[in-house]
């Protein structure tokens, strides 16, 4: 079996390649160019260089949520449009999972945090396969709270570490904590992949779509109130209506 793997719920994009539990190959891009950009060439760069067609692809892993509203929705387009003429299958797996499975290795709390803005994260909590605290979007207030309430080390990982790392151990104290450094902090296509074989063999299966754990900014605004069908853009930009740049010509990929 080979899978697959497209990652990009944050500001890493990343793509990975798996046979029978097998990383045959994984690459990560943090360059502050849009995910657009650069997924596709990555995909393709990745399966040349590992001499494997993608007629010979059985699984495409994809993150499903939370996470960057765009960068999932980038990921879930560059899956979709690879998976849909060979008909290839797409298991959905949750950031938040994907982010435990880096270290699900230790036998210890683990606390994904992903920045959800507005004083909220992305959240999950777990201790090796076990699901300790549900996969929510919340103030960090709240996962500080559980985290209180458990004995012993515990780790915190994902993009929320790099915002409030000071916070974390001002509640918890240094003593108790983890933060793991380098490729183990952020996402990893790799673990995405290997998680979604892992899942795929089991019997898991489920049509794809997102979870996004809470609405989108307009929404929330429009259901408040604060915004009309018409306002999509603020009003500070409104001159900018109508102009484009472009900042990638459009190609043809061979797949």
């Amino acid at each position: 079996m080979i899978s697959l793997g497209i990652d990009a719920s944050g500001k890493v994009a990343g793509v990975a390649l798996v046979r029978d539990g097998e990383l045959l190959g994984e690459i990560t891009l943090c360059l502050g160019l849009t995910h657009s950009e650069t997924l596709l060439p990555a995909c393709i760069s990745l399966l040349e260089q590992a001499k494997v067609s993608i007629e010979e692809i059985d699984l495409i892993a994809c993150t499903k949520g939370p996470g960057s509203f765009t960068g999932l929705r980038i990921a879930a387009a560059t899956a979709k449009g690879l998976a849909l003429e060979r008909r290839i299958p797409i298991l959905g797996i949750s950031t938040l999972e994907m982010l435990k499975e880096n270290l699900s290795y230790i036998s210890l709390p683990i606390h994904v945090i992903l920045d959800a803005r507005r004083g909220q994260v992305y959240t999950g909590s777990y201790l090796g396969e076990k699901l300790l605290r549900e996969e929510q979007a919340c103030p960090l207030s709240e996962v500080l709270e559980f985290a209180e309430s458990l004995e012993g080390k515990q780790i915190f990982l994902g993009d929320g570490v790099l915002r409030y790392k000071e916070e974390i151990c001002a509640v918890l104290g240094e003593e108790r904590l983890i933060f793991p450094e380098g490729s183990s902090l952020l996402q990893r296509a790799s673990s995405l992949t290997l998680l979604a074989e892992r899942k795929w063999n089991a019997g898991e299966r489920e049509e794809f779509h997102l979870e996004y754990l809470r609405k989108p900014q307009a929404e929330r605004q429009k259901e408040a109130g604060e915004l009309k069908d018409f306002q999509i853009i603020e009003e500070e930009c409104a001159e900018k209506v109508g102009k484009t740049e472009d900042r990638l010509s459009a190609k043809n990929y061979p797949v």
